[in-house]
């Protein structure tokens, strides 16, 4: 069973970092692309903020090009994504994911419903 155990959120001003960590277990972790998603509510779109590919390619969504990272281990079967120069926008729960990396970059579901079974996700809050 593939499980996704995700740490690393908190409370932060504008401004301030956090760095988030996903450990993965249940899977072949260095034969995956992996990437971080976030939702605001358990309701609201679900946006892809980053991925990295097997071969080390990264992406990142518009609102976060320039101050988040997104980062592997494989020897720890860990993925990360440091966030710098946080912003109230950025506050949601976010999900890390492993998989295809084309259909990473192609979900559009709730991620709320699809991924909380496997991981509880971590909270970001940032107050201004």
């Amino acid at each position: 069973e593939v499980q996704l155990k995700e740490s690393g959120g908190g409370s932060v001003q504008a401004g301030g970092s956090l760095r988030l960590s996903c450990t993965a277990s249940g899977l072949s972790f260095a034969a995956n692309s992996m990437a971080w998603f976030r939702q605001a509510g358990p309701n609201d779109e679900c946006e892809l903020v980053s991925s990295l590919s097997v071969s080390g390619s990264t992406s990142y969504a518009d609102s976060v090009k320039g101050r988040f990272t997104i980062s592997r281990d494989n020897a720890k079967n860990t993925v990360f994504l440091t966030m710098n120069s946080l912003q109230r926008e950025d506050t949601a729960v976010y999900y890390c994911a492993a998989g295809d990396l084309g259909a990473l970059r192609a979900y559009s579901g709730n991620c709320y419903e699809d991924f909380s079974a496997r991981g509880q996700g971590t909270q970001v809050t940032v107050s201004s």
